[in-house]
C-alpha cells in the first residue's frame, strides 16, 4: 500500500438534530474538520460524541442537518459508499481468522485482485508492526496488538477519513500512553483525517490538533487544548478540561482596588481587572500555592483538609472561609509537605484567574 495513495478529506456537520423518539441526543451541530486534521470529540458519557462519529460513518442518520465528505454531501449515502474506516471500541476481529484474513477482510469483498490484496495487506501489517503475526489469531495477541490489528484493517482500505472510538478504553494505563503516541504517529505518517471520541482529557489533549467538548448534545467550544484550558468559554469546558477552583460571586471596587467577594466572605484582590458586578472567577490548582501565614505573600489563610500524593506533585484541599480550594505544589525529592489539619497561608497569581 503506497501512502501516497490515501487521500483524506476535511469534514464539514451542517445543523444536525438527531433523535431516538422524544429524545434528542445530537443538538444543531454544526462543525468543520480540516484535511488531515487530528480531532478529538471530548466529553462525559452519553453526551452524544460516539452518537456524532456513528452519524459520519453512516450507522445513524439525523432528522435534519447535513454531513459533507471533502465538499461531497453524504447524509444519505449507506457507511460502504463514503469510504470512512472506523475502529470500534471492542475492535471486533474475526476470532476464526488469521490477523492476515481479518486485515484482507475488506478488500476480499471489494473483489480486489488477489497480487493487489497481498501487496496492501502485507504493507499495511508492517506499517503498524505486525508483519511476523499475520498466521496468528486475535486471541493470541495482547490487546495493544489487537488494537493495531483493527487499524491495519481499517488502514488498508485507504479510506478517506479514520474514525476512532473510544479504541484505547480495553488497555491498561501503561498501554494507553504508549498507543496514544502509536496513534498519533500512524495518523501523522499518513495525513489522515481523524476523528478520536474519548471522555479522557489526557487523551485529548496530548494527541489532538483541535477538540469539540460536548455535553447534552452540543458543542460547548471547540479549540485547541491550550485554548480550551485557558479560555473556557463556559463553567462546563473550565472544569471538564483540567482541576479548577470555582467561586461564584460579586467583583467591586473598593479605594482604588477591585475586589472579589464570593457569598461565604473569600475575598480576593484582582490585578488588571476593570469588570464589575455579579461574577464567578476561575482559578487552576497550580495557580496558587502554599506560604507562612506571616508570609506578605500570604493573599489568604486557610486549613489543610486533604492532602493526596500523585507523585509528580502534591494535592491539597484547603478550607478557606468555608470554601474547598485546590492547591497543586510540585514534589522534589526530601521536600516536606504540609500536614493534614496545619494552618497556612496561600499565595495566589491573580494574572491567570479567568472571569466567566
Amino acid at each position: 500500500m503506497s501512502l501516497q495513495k490515501i487521500q483524506s478529506v476535511g469534514i464539514e456537520l451542517k445543523n444536525i438534530d438527531l433523535s431516538y423518539d422524544d429524545t434528542q441526543v445530537i443538538k444543531n451541530v454544526s462543525l468543520k474538520i480540516n484535511k488531515g486534521e487530528f480531532f478529538a470529540f471530548l466529553g462525559p458519557s452519553g453526551c452524544g460524541k460516539s452518537t456524532l462519529l456513528r452519524l459520519i460513518a453512516g450507522f445513524e442518520h439525523c432528522q435534519r442537518g447535513e454531513v459533507f465528505l471533502g465538499g461531497e454531501e453524504v447524509s444519505r449515502l449507506p457507511p460502504w459508499k463514503r469510504n470512512v474506516g472506523m475502529v470500534f471500541q471492542n475492535y471486533a476481529l474475526w476470532p476464526h481468522m488469521t490477523i492476515w484474513k481479518n486485515v484482507a477482510f475488506g478488500l476480499e469483498e471489494r473483489k480486489l485482485p488477489h497480487h493487489e490484496i497481498d501487496q496492501r495487506v502485507n504493507d499495511a501489517l508492517e506499517l503498524v508492526g505486525l508483519q511476523d503475526y499475520a498466521q496468528r489469531r486475535p486471541n493470541q495477541l495482547s490487546g495493544g496488538q489487537q488494537q493495531r490489528v483493527a487499524l491495519a484493517r481499517t488502514i488498508v482500505i485507504e479510506p478517506r477519513v479514520l474514525l476512532l472510538d473510544e479504541p484505547l478504553s480495553n488497555l491498561d494505563a501503561k498501554l494507553r500512553v504508549h498507543m496514544r503516541q502509536e496513534l498519533l504517529d500512524l495518523q501523522r505518517k499518513l495525513g489522515l483525517t481523524t476523528i478520536f471520541v474519548t471522555h479522557d482529557q489526557e487523551e485529548a489533549n496530548t494527541t489532538s490538533d483541535r477538540i469539540a467538548v460536548l455535553q447534552d448534545g452540543i458543542v460547548q467550544q471547540v479549540g485547541s487544548p491550550m485554548e480550551l484550558y485557558d479560555k473556557p468559554e463556559n463553567l462546563f469546558v473550565a472544569k471538564f478540561l483540567g482541576s479548577a477552583n470555582v467561586l461564584n460571586g460579586n467583583i467591586t471596587t473598593e479605594d482604588n482596588e477591585t475586589i472579589f467577594k464570593d457569598e461565604k466572605g473569600l475575598k480576593i484582590s484582582l490585578h488588571n481587572c476593570d469588570i464589575e458586578g455579579s461574577k464567578s472567577i476561575i482559578f487552576r490548582p497550580q495557580n496558587i500555592s502554599i506560604c507562612d501565614q506571616a508570609s506578605n505573600s500570604a493573599d489568604l489563610n486557610g486549613l489543610v483538609q486533604k492532602r493526596e500524593f500523585l507523585g509528580n506533585l502534591v494535592r491539597y484541599e484547603i478550607q478557606v472561609n468555608q470554601q474547598s480550594i485546590l492547591v497543586d505544589e510540585i514534589y522534589g525529592r526530601g521536600k516536606q509537605p504540609a500536614e493534614e489539619g496545619a494552618q497556612v497561608g496561600l499565595s495566589m497569581d491573580t494574572d491567570h484567574v479567568i472571569i466567566m
